[in-house]
């Protein structure tokens, strides 16, 4: 048992405790009083305490409200405390229940007014309060509806959102495409993306990714991979020729890439390339592997893309020794002798 769990434990039995010599003492009436003290007690320096806050910060509307709060808080712990007036300790407990139900009740539609809350959704579409009308559609599941009130209001992702709840993705797509346009935010064409694929609309969701590639280049390889499942080879084989572009750029910094240069110049016929680029990726590994045996097993793979199959045998043995030692080591590192 942990300490938490230990001290738990030791409050609860000390509460109950205490609870049982007051009634053995005093009676269940003695206890009643007790409880109700300190909960009014508590309260009391509560909004006590926020009234304070909100009146150092000149917010004197809330400070009022907060200042009869603290008010009728601390009378109904005068009367609990010389115990007096019971119906009246019951009447201000009632009060502060309701205000709390009230309170909840109030949050769960923070953007309502008081009025509203009582009008339908269809009611208030009539009356122009489209943004309540929203929120009322949203609240009774009919999220088309809570999308055509944002359209009114030109609030393209509120829509697009009650699109996507409502299971309406190709409206969804669209609206993303046209918050684009406004926004010219590259987030809102993977978006796009995203929902024409659940719409089963996948020329429109290649053509959107498409669009995104050409500011986010490094997605050119999936562009590339979405026509090839289209069956359009022009298409991917452009998609291609643009990631290959977009991959030797990387490479002449990041050595890595390399391989990716080799692989799509392979994919497209560019065989005295993509020698070339292994050849560099090659190098780039050996290098790598001088510091960290890992990296044998990457040689391997850029020997076996040579076609130097003895040499990437030899570099898989080394990688696999390493690896041996390592788990040896492990094994080692985690034992402990019995009784310990």
């Amino acid at each position: 048992m942990d300490k938490l769990k230990a001290y738990l434990i030791g409050f609860i039995i000390t509460v109950l405790g205490v609870a049982g010599f007051i009634v053995y003492e005093w009676g269940w009436l003695k206890l009643l009083q007790v409880i109700l003290a300190i909960g009014f007690v508590g309260l009391t320096l509560v909004f006590l305490f926020f009234t304070a806050l909100t009146l150092y910060a000149e917010s004197w509307k809330y400070g009022v409200i907060l200042a009869i709060l603290t008010a009728i808080a601390g009378y109904g712990s005068y009367l609990v405390l010389t115990w007096q007036n019971l119906g009246v300790i019951g009447g201000i407990i009632a009060f502060f229940v309701f205000l709390f139900a009230f309170g909840i009740w109030y949050i769960s539609e923070p953007d309502l007014s008081i009025a509203d809350r009582f009008r339908s959704a269809e009611k208030l579409e009539m009356m122009g309060k489209y943004k309540a009308a929203a929120r009322k559609y949203e609240k009774a599941g009919n999220y088309e509806k809570a999308a055509e009130m944002y359209l009114k209001l030109g609030w393209l992702e509120s829509a697009a959102w009650a699109y996507e709840k409502a299971g309406d993705y190709e409206k969804a797509a669209e609206l993303y495409e046209r918050l684009y346009e406004k926004e010219k935010d590259t987030y809102y064409l993977k978006e796009a993306h995203e929902y024409w694929k659940k719409a089963g609309k996948m020329e429109r969701a290649a053509k959107a990714l498409e669009r995104y590639a050409e500011e986010e280049p490094w997605f050119w390889e999936d562009v590339a991979k979405l026509y090839e499942e289209l069956g359009n080879e022009e298409k991917a084989r452009e998609a291609w020729e643009k990631a290959l572009e977009y991959y030797q750029k990387e490479a002449q910094e990041e050595g890595v890439f390399w391989e990716d240069v080799g692989n799509i110049a392979r994919k497209l016929g560019k065989e005295e390339l993509a020698r070339e680029a292994y050849q560099k990726f090659l190098e780039y590994c050996l290098k790598e592997a001088e510091q960290d045996p890992m990296w044998w097993k990457h040689v391997a793979e850029a020997y076996e893309y040579l076609g130097e199959r003895e040499k990437a045998e030899e570099a898989r043995k080394k990688y696999e020794e390493y690896r041996a030692k390592i788990m040896k080591a492990n094994e080692e590192t985690s034992y402990f002798p019995e009784g310990t």
